[in-house]
């Protein structure tokens, strides 16, 4: 059974949370104070993720709000690289953007001023919680993509679909993947060869993107005909297209033992 253990990493404090026994839920745990001696906190840290049975260890990356990263930043992953050069576990960073705020907001309603000392460890184990959460969902969701990929793949990966003029036309599916509870497939027009040639250095390959309804004996492609939509459909395929060809890579690196 994986354990996952997670920190929210502070110049003060340092948050801990970890998975139930199931690793379906990501707990509080509790909230270590830095000694100001970075080697000795990092050696702590690396002692909660040993004792916690850790076998994969999430770390929050503060980043801003438009997505950049700053002095914090390399602070973290500084400390962030000796954790890992200490514990041989692998060490994965997970966006922690507003995760401190939504915790402090739970005590708020729970009746707890985040101000008080005694709840400030309360804050960072909870936040350090939020940070696994994401983690937890990201993960659960490229399991979920990859189940329907390995669905709708035969043998050739190859589509066919009839245009408005009923001509058929060959596209290689890409990915399915899910977006604000609706399902969508990316498709990429197939090339003939002679034409490669023509179109080399022009452009790049055309994504076609469908939204995918119906059951599963009796599913449809339909175009998206809002543009607003689809603009917002073909940013996710984006991103969880590169977290998908990440992951695989990473997996594939893992049978073969890692690279040198």
């Amino acid at each position: 059974m994986e354990k996952i253990v997670a920190f929210d990493i502070g110049d003060k404090r340092i948050g801990v949370a970890a998975t139930d026994p199931f690793g379906e839920y990501a707990l509080p745990a509790e909230t270590y104070f830095r000694t100001g001696k970075f080697r000795e906190d990092v050696e702590n840290i690396a002692r909660i993720a040993r004792e916690k049975g850790a076998t994969l260890i999430v770390c929050g990356l503060p980043i801003n709000a438009d997505g950049t990263e700053s002095v914090q930043s390399e602070k973290t992953r500084r400390f962030v690289q000796a954790l890992s050069d200490m514990v041989g576990t692998e060490v994965v960073l997970e966006d922690e953007r507003f995760t401190t705020r939504e915790a402090r907001g739970d005590l708020g309603l729970l009746g707890v001023s985040a101000k008080k000392d005694k709840a400030k460890k309360h804050v960072d184990a909870l936040a350090a919680a939020y940070i696994l959460e994401n983690y937890l969902a990201k993960s659960k969701r490229r399991d979920a993509m990859k189940e329907e990929n390995n669905h709708y793949e035969d043998e050739s990966n190859i589509v066919e679909l009839i245009d408005d003029e009923g001509n058929t036309l060959q596209y290689e599916h890409l990915m399915t993947f899910e977006y604000k509870k609706e399902w969508y497939v990316a498709l990429t027009q197939v090339t003939e060869p002679e034409e490669a040639e023509e179109d080399d250095g022009e452009e790049g390959e055309e994504i076609a993107i469908y939204h995918l309804v119906g059951g599963e004996d009796d599913e449809t492609l339909e175009p998206i005909e809002d543009d607003a939509l689809l603009d917002e459909v073909f940013a996710e395929f984006c991103a969880q297209y590169e977290d998908f060809e990440d992951a695989d890579e990473a997996e594939l690196l893992d049978s073969d033992g890692g690279e040198n």
